[in-house]
């Protein structure tokens, strides 16, 4: 989901928080501690994503965090996987599974 919502633009780490919620909301899957899982901790050394030091208006240094180039080659199979399992579900359940 960090991949996904990154994907979207650079954000501070409070708005990356925010925006992950959200998803979580709207009904995405992942639940609120995804964002602290060995899975994100192995994307992050992966560099999947990254930030680095900014200063803000106020003069203060705070970290964005954005998509790496690399990060984007593994979201880009995620969501090739994710559609290839959703055609088989599909197949498999004949049509059972299709949302109303």
């Amino acid at each position: 989901m960090v991949l996904e919502v990154l994907s979207r633009g650079r954000m501070y780490g409070y708005e990356l928080s925010e925006a992950i919620r959200t998803e979580e909301q709207q009904g995405a899957v992942a639940g609120q501690g995804e964002r602290y899982t060995p899975c994100l901790y192995n994307s992050r050394k992966q560099k999947s994503w990254g930030g680095q030091l900014e200063e803000t208006e106020g003069g203060r240094e705070k970290t964005i965090y954005s998509i790496t180039s690399k990060g984007k080659g593994h979201l880009a199979a995620q969501k090739e996987q994710l559609k290839e399992l959703a055609a088989g579900l599909i197949w498999f359940f004949g049509g059972a599974l299709s949302t109303a």
